[in-house]
């Protein structure tokens, strides 16, 4: 059986997502966004795990998409395919339940950075370059590098970034707020787990609500998390439970409010 191109193990409450193409500094392609899609399902899914770690094997945290995967795609195929698929997957991660930590002990551009992005949290080893290349060949960010990265970065950050092609060192990104916490080289996943430690020992479903109503002031979700939100409240009432055995007895329920 081939080797997996994205794991997911758990170490106690954390889990931790690992892109494994180390030999391309874990650029994207289609099969490798497929297998973190399903790698973010075992996360969702996953008892127990209440901080969730996104790290790259090898050198590389994410050298962003791969441009032999795409270079020679029709325009339909670059759009479906390509950009739209990636943002779905990209999403995926964004609203994992659970909060997320991106591990920066490698580079990380283009869609590396986008992929960065969607994680809740951000720790970069001082080596690290951080940027959005793409205009330089003559394609824009495709997977949120002009919207969700505005949102959580800045847009001026991003303006110079995408438009100016400056990279950014992790000294300077810290300082742009495009990560939050910056450390020598080697350090990077022991302070990503020891930060997901001290987040595990909070209440888990404070914690998700908590993500979940952040991401409604930043535009990243509005209406699922509305609902999500409101159905987990209701859920954990009596009317709830009076109105399913209600249902199943065909009989009016007795709501009692509590």
């Amino acid at each position: 059986m081939a080797e997996r191109l994205v794991t997911f193990e758990t170490d106690g409450a954390i889990g931790i997502v690992t892109l494994r193409r180390p030999e391309k500094f874990n650029a994207l392609d289609i099969p490798i966004l497929r297998a973190l899609e399903a790698a973010l399902d075992e996360a969702e899914a996953a008892d127990g795990v209440r901080v969730v770690l996104v790290c790259g094997e090898g050198k590389g945290f994410c050298a962003g998409g791969d441009v032999e995967a795409w270079a020679e795609m029709s325009a339909a195929d670059f759009q479906v395919q390509w950009v739209r698929y990636g943002h779905r997957v990209f999403d995926r991660l964004a609203r994992l339940r659970q909060p997320t930590i991106a591990i920066l002990a490698g580079h990380a551009l283009g869609g590396g950075l986008e992929l960065a992005a969607a994680c809740d949290l951000r720790v970069a080893e001082t080596q690290v370059k951080l940027g959005f290349p793409e205009t330089s060949i003559g394609v824009v960010p495709g997977w949120s590098g002009t919207q969700r990265a505005v949102r959580r970065f800045g847009a001026q950050a991003v303006r110079r970034m995408a438009l100016g092609g400056e990279v950014f060192l992790a000294t300077e990104a810290l300082a742009l707020g495009i990560v939050d916490r910056v450390v020598e080289t080697g350090k990077a996943f022991a302070e990503a787990k020891a930060w997901a430690g001290k987040i595990a020992e909070r209440g888990p479903l404070a914690t998700e609500a908590a993500k979940l109503m952040i991401a409604i002031a930043e535009g990243e979700e509005s209406a699922a998390a509305t609902e999500a939100l409101a159905s987990g409240f209701v859920a954990l009432t009596s009317d709830l439970r009076a109105g399913v055995e209600a249902f199943k007895a065909k009989q009016k329920p007795a709501f009692s409010r509590s």
